[in-house]
């Protein structure tokens, strides 16, 4: 299936019949607040898989971010294609192991880290994402979404995270090319901020 940007495809709340695994693209999490507030909880992009863990209802809204694609397997076959696919269960268990310690290191980005190590992190994140280019060598990296998303993420305000990234500028760790484009000049460095180290 196919989303358009900015088009929700997960609804907080409503039954968690399906499970979805993104093909192309890539999608925001969000999670609503009592007040009518989103909390950005996470992104996702190829390969990854969304609602796996849910158990009755989705702990979480999902909309593309940029477009998206994606293929939604129902919840009820699952029995079917992992006794079909014996590959497709040890997977599965893998990426709900996977969702299960992001959750756990969302928690310590939000509670322990300092704002700079908070970015430093979401750039580290995003950099293994990658297959390319070993931490000493520069990496390129792709942020297609709005920096108010990546502060929401972070527990930031945008301009807490704008002041960080003009930091990091300014010492030589990042080139920012444009608003969607950085280049992490050094991601080993920017990784020891990440952990605390420096």
């Amino acid at each position: 299936m196919t989303v358009a940007d900015g088009r929700s495809f997960i609804e907080e709340g409503a039954p968690a019949n399906d499970f979805f695994v993104v093909t192309g693209g890539r999608v925001k999490l969000f999670t609503l607040l009592p007040d009518g507030r989103r909390q950005i909880t996470g992104f996702a992009e190829g390969g990854d898989f969304l609602g796996l863990a849910a158990s009755t209802s989705y702990a979480f809204g999902a909309e593309a971010l940029g477009g998206a694609t994606l293929c939604r397997f129902p919840h009820a076959g699952m029995q079917r294609l992992t006794e079909r696919f014996p590959s497709l269960e040890h997977r599965l268990r893998e990426e709900a192991s996977r969702e299960l310690a992001l959750m756990q290191a969302r928690m310590t980005l939000l509670g322990r880290k300092t704002a700079r190590e908070r970015v430093a992190t979401f750039l580290i994140e995003r950099c293994s994402r990658l297959d390319r280019a070993g931490p000493s060598h520069p990496v390129e990296l792709d942020l297609p979404m709005p920096r108010t998303d990546i502060a929401d993420y972070l527990g930031l305000t945008i301009e807490t995270v704008s002041r960080i990234l003009s930091a990091f500028k300014k010492e030589k760790l990042i080139n920012i090319r444009s608003i969607t484009h950085i280049t992490l000049l050094t991601p080993e460095r920017i990784s020891m901020i990440a952990e605390g180290m420096e």
